[in-house]
């Protein structure tokens, strides 16, 4: 078990996933910051109702976000043009929330449990195509996945990639977040890139 600082978003971080935020409230200032100096992770969960994570009821996690999210470590930051302090983090180990306890600042530190990480596995032959697609895609991303490790053949990598980048709702996302067998997660992507391919086609 570990605490960290919690960050609710409406989005869905993936282990070894870049995650770019622009910070302005006060309290993730500050824990961006405590951050930084400390060289500490923060946790990123998705809001699954509200706005904003409540503090735990009885010992139980907080109900208005999921129970698994990511770390985030924080790899570059900047002061915007228009003041706003902007960051890029890498989402590193999954974890599952415990319990959750809301600061007067109105931060929430949670208690966490580190998943175990996948092993890395071969991609199989019937995804072989999806490296060099995903080659091609995170090439015309530029930027945004120059700090990331590329590991093409490595099906964890390879489907945590492509989870994170298909225009797909974020429960789906959760849910792919959530699978713990890469080749699982390959497979129910197939469906999904094919309806994006059949859309471009049209």
């Amino acid at each position: 078990m570990m605490n960290v600082p919690l960050f609710p978003l409406n989005t869905v971080l993936f282990p070894g996933g870049p995650l770019p935020l622009r910070v302005f409230e006060a309290r993730y200032i500050d824990m961006v910051s405590d951050c930084m100096k400390g060289d500490k992770p923060f946790g990123v969960l998705l809001l699954s109702s509200g706005s904003e994570v409540s503090g735990a009821v009885g010992g139980q996690p907080a109900a208005s976000v999921a129970a698994v999210g990511t770390l985030a470590k924080i790899v570059d930051w900047y002061q915007g043009t228009d003041g706003l302090l902007g960051i890029t983090a890498l989402g590193t180990d999954r974890f599952r929330l415990r319990t959750a306890q809301r600061q007067a600042d109105g931060l929430n530190i949670g208690e966490v449990e580190l998943l175990p990480a996948e092993e890395c596995v071969p991609v199989p032959e019937e995804f072989a195509d999806w490296s060099a697609l995903l080659r091609g895609v995170l090439d015309d991303l530029g930027k945004l996945y120059e700090a990331t490790d590329r590991r093409y053949d490595d099906a964890s990598w390879l489907s945590f990639r492509f989870a994170e980048i298909l225009p797909i709702e974020m429960q789906i996302r959760q849910q792919l977040l959530e699978l713990t067998d890469p080749i699982e997660r390959l497979q129910l992507l197939r469906p999904l890139l094919r309806q994006v391919r059949e859309v471009q086609s049209q």
